[in-house]
């Protein structure tokens, strides 16, 4: 058994030693790039589903409109169902 330990000591050792500090590093370095807030690309897509979502309130507002002249008691209707 305690060759085992023996055996296990150095590539402990080596992992503490080499392996973890640059694995740390590279961590926290890639934590520090996504913590930096959004890349122009995704900046762009972002206002483009914003604009969508906009166009998309916009129509379903109109639709409600629509749906109010033909049948007023359609969202009494709606919540029944």
């Amino acid at each position: 058994m305690m060759q085992f330990f023996d055996f296990m000591i150095v590539p402990t050792i080596l992992f503490m030693v080499v392996v973890m500090p640059i694995w740390l590093v590279l961590h926290y370095k890639s934590k520090g790039k996504t913590g930096r807030g959004l890349s122009d690309d995704d900046q762009a897509v972002l206002d483009d589903l914003l604009r969508t979502l906009d166009s998309l309130a916009d129509r379903m507002e109109a639709l409600e409109s629509i749906l109010d002249e033909r049948n007023p008691r359609w969202r009494r209707d709606a919540e029944r169902e």
